[in-house]
C-alpha cells in the first residue's frame, strides 16, 4: 500500500467513488495516481474522488489531481472532487484554481 495514504473504491449509484485518506505529497503522489487509476473501471462515466479524509496536500498532489482529470477526460470520464469547506486542503485547492477546472462539491450528499 502507499505510504501516508489509503485508497478505497466502490460503486455509488451511477458513479465510481474513490475515497482517499491520509496525506498526498511528493513521496506518494505518483504511486497514488496509479492506485486511483486502477480503482476506476473504463465503463464508469463519472468518477467522484472523495478527498474529505486528506489532511495534507502539496503541489505534487495538486499536479496529480490535474493529471488524473486529464487522463479521465481522455477516456471520456467526468471527475468530481468532494472536499468539505472546512477541510485543511480546501484553501490549497482554491488557491491553485482547481475548482475552475474540476467541479468541487462540499459533501457526498451533493452526489446522491
Amino acid at each position: 500500500m502507499i505510504e501516508l495514504a489509503r485508497v478505497e473504491g466502490r460503486d455509488l449509484d451511477d458513479a465510481r467513488l474513490v475515497q482517499v485518506h491520509g496525506e498526498i505529497d511528493l513521496s506518494n503522489a505518483r504511486d497514488l495516481m496509479s492506485v486511483i487509476s486502477r480503482e476506476v473501471p473504463h465503463e464508469a462515466t463519472l468518477v467522484v474522488l472523495d478527498l474529505s479524509g486528506i489532511s495534507y496536500l502539496d503541489s505534487a498532489g495538486i499536479a496529480m489531481i490535474f493529471r488524473l482529470a486529464e487522463r479521465l477526460r481522455y477516456r471520456r470520464q467526468e471527475l468530481r472532487l468532494v472536499v468539505p469547506p472546512d477541510a485543511p486542503i480546501r484553501a490549497v485547492l482554491e488557491l491553485t484554481n482547481v475548482p475552475r477546472v474540476i467541479p468541487v462539491q462540499d459533501s457526498l450528499a451533493a452526489e446522491s
